[in-house]
């Protein structure tokens, strides 16, 4: 007897394309209670974030339109733009902005050229590059203001500083640093802070470079150097972005070396720095927070230039 054109039972097919057609309605539902869940797990934590950061922010924005110093507690009063007008006005602020830039700059360079010296010496395998390893980390671990006293009076002190003493060995009178040189002293403590951070992210990048492209090269006749400027630096050169736009935000708040080293002498004030001094020292709590506000601006707008950047170079096709 032919069968195959006898008729399907009408029940089964409708079961199958009804079960058919329950999968993506269940997929998605399973989808939208996770997505609710995760919601769920994150809103505490971002919820005191928010309250945390931003009612101190949108605080200081309202002092900023205040005329408010501690010497008169009782004459507080709105002065609107006054404030940014005398921020703007001050000689006071367009020097302590070039000196954030050139302490910013200057330390960040320096401890990314160290850091790839470090990254490249310890990347190779030789006995004991653990604890090498954990070494060279240790700077980038202590507390700022530590390192600052550290600096301070162990190495650069006049009269029992390491660094005068061993000078004094090559016949070479004591050095006032941080009266003679406030710039460089803070660029030298920065640099030995967080060398090691640029360290690590290049680090992360020769470690993830392969090796048989380099043993390649290698057989082709191509010396260390010539493999270094033409395989290993291209490599590195997203690593080096991240690790150049993250210190960069980073050291826009350098305040701890600053306040402990050199008092904001020499070319060392920084928007910072200038910030405490206006609140702590001139007691004017308007200009301090309109200071604030636009130290916070800045350090926005270099984080959104990072952010930006970062997510560039992992998102596909855009690799260099």
């Amino acid at each position: 007897m032919d069968t195959s054109t006898a008729p399907k039972p009408r029940g089964i097919g409708n079961g199958a394309r009804s079960r058919r057609d329950a999968q993506p309605v269940a997929a998605g539902a399973a989808a939208k209670q996770t997505a609710r869940l995760a919601r769920g797990l994150v809103l505490p934590g971002m919820t005191f974030t928010i309250l945390l950061t931003q009612i101190p922010f949108v605080v200081t924005i309202v002092f900023s339109f205040l005329r408010w110093n501690q010497l008169r507690p009782d004459e507080i009063r709105f002065t609107g733009w006054d404030n940014y007008a005398v921020v703007f006005t001050r000689p006071e602020f367009l020097s302590s902005l070039g000196a954030t830039v050139i302490i910013t700059g200057s330390a960040v360079l320096l401890s990314l050229v160290f850091g790839l010296f470090l990254a490249v010496l310890l990347d190779r395998k030789f006995r004991g590059r653990g604890l090498a390893r954990t070494l060279a980390i240790t700077p980038f671990l202590v507390m700022p203001a530590a390192a600052a006293l550290v600096w301070k009076w162990l190495m650069l002190d006049s009269n029992v500083g390491m660094v005068n003493w061993s000078l004094g060995l090559l016949g070479i009178d004591p050095v006032q640093w941080n009266t003679n040189f406030p710039l460089v002293t803070i660029v030298a403590v920065l640099v030995w802070q967080y060398t090691p951070f640029m360290m690590l992210i290049l680090m992360a990048g020769l470690q993830s470079q392969g090796g048989d492209v380099l043993e390649a090269a290698a057989v082709d006749g191509a010396g260390p150097a010539r493999i270094f400027w033409s395989l290993t630096l291209p490599h590195l050169r997203p690593y080096a972005e991240i690790a150049t736009l993250l210190g960069s935000i980073m050291l826009l708040q350098v305040f701890d070396p600053i306040a402990i080293m050199t008092k904001g002498t020499g070319g060392t004030k920084t928007l910072s720095y200038l910030l405490y001094e206006r609140a702590f020292i001139g007691l004017d709590i308007g200009q301090a927070a309109a200071f604030g506000v636009i130290a916070v601006i800045v350090t926005i707008g270099v984080a959104m230039i990072a952010l930006r950047s970062t997510f560039s170079i992992f998102v596909e096709g855009k690799v260099r």
